[in-house]
């Protein structure tokens, strides 16, 4: 996962969220909604003279970017991971590392020249690599760039990539979020291999979500994210209701698994179905290894009453 090859745009400070959603949809203002929203892909790529489907070849960049303690205990009470104190502090938990950075990919999804729509889109999968601790407090840079955008059955995906360096450029935590806009064609083949029948595991805990969960998560993570928020607002873009956040549910799942404290890992989660909100998720969680024998472990969550999956999570010791 890199992105040294992009020219760098430098930023003064991480970006309003807010400010990235109101850019979002101004930049649909015009078209309606949800239909035309979710089919535009324009010939060429906006504000350019590039090929259709062209992805901006930049990586935006914010120095001095530091977890605060508040907002990091703020999010992991959220999801419900736990505090935990290392040899500099306490250490920050990976999920909210993710809500760290996301700030900066937005500011990469919500370009002039992006070439997909931003408002409407649905998160597939994670990947993540956590190659060390990092203490709350710590200074730290966060660089995004959107690579691969490709064919999806349903649409068009692309990977947005974030990466958190120390002062000294040693990359400690590295995701690559893959997102799909709905309705858009972008060339190519697409990679379709069949899902496995979905047997559901025995559960080992289930999961009372409630309509504000969205809100909830938002507060915490600053994801204000309008298909999290209410039915009315999720309708508008396309959706049958309020839905958890993706990463809501992955951080949440997360938290719930025997990463040692220290140990650096790689993470993914892939998402199925989403999350109605309110909702029940029965989940079933399978550690190998407890404490500093752990290798791996697995979270899956589904629907109790139709037996449907929506997100599995793993995770796994990096060795060297």
């Amino acid at each position: 996962m890199g992105t040294g090859r992009n020219e760098q745009v430098v930023l003064t400070e991480v970006p309003s969220l807010g400010g990235l959603y109101v850019r979002a949809a101004a930049g649909a203002a015009g078209r309606a909604l949800p239909g035309a929203l979710a089919q535009r892909l324009p010939g060429r790529r906006r504000g350019s003279g590039g090929a259709p489907g062209d992805l901006p070849a930049v990586a935006h960049v914010v120095e001095g970017v530091v977890a605060e303690a508040a907002r990091h205990e703020a999010f992991c009470r959220t999801v419900g991971a736990p505090l935990r104190e290392g040899p500099d502090g306490t250490e920050a938990f990976s999920g909210y590392l993710h809500a760290l950075a996301f700030p900066v990919a937005m500011s990469v999804l919500t370009r002039p020249d992006f070439p997909l729509p931003v408002l409407g889109m649905v998160h597939l999968a994670n990947e993540v690599e956590h190659r060390g601790a990092v203490a709350v407090g710590e200074d730290l840079t966060v660089t995004a760039s959107a690579e691969r955008l490709r064919p999806h059955r349903a649409g068009a995906q692309v990977d947005v990539v974030a990466r958190l360096a120390r002062e000294d450029g040693e990359p400690v935590w590295t995701g690559r979020s893959t997102y799909l806009a709905k309705g858009v064609r972008v060339p190519g083949t697409v990679d379709d291999a069949p899902r496995g029948e979905f047997v559901p595991p025995a559960p080992t805990g289930q999961w009372r979500l409630p309509a504000r969960t969205g809100r909830d998560y938002a507060a915490a993570s600053g994801d204000w994210n309008p298909i999290h928020l209410s039915g009315p607002s999720a309708r508008a873009l396309g959706m049958k209701g309020t839905i958890a956040h993706g990463m809501y549910s992955a951080s949440r799942a997360l938290a719930g698994i025997a990463v040692p404290s220290e140990t650096p890992f790689r993470w993914a989660v892939e998402f199925a179905a989403p999350v109605p909100l309110p909702g029940t998720v029965a989940v079933a969680v399978d550690d190998e290894g407890r404490g500093e024998a752990w290798r791996r472990s697995r979270c899956t969550g589904w629907d109790p009453g139709r037996g449907r999956p929506h997100f599995t999570v793993t995770a796994e010791r990096l060795d060297g």
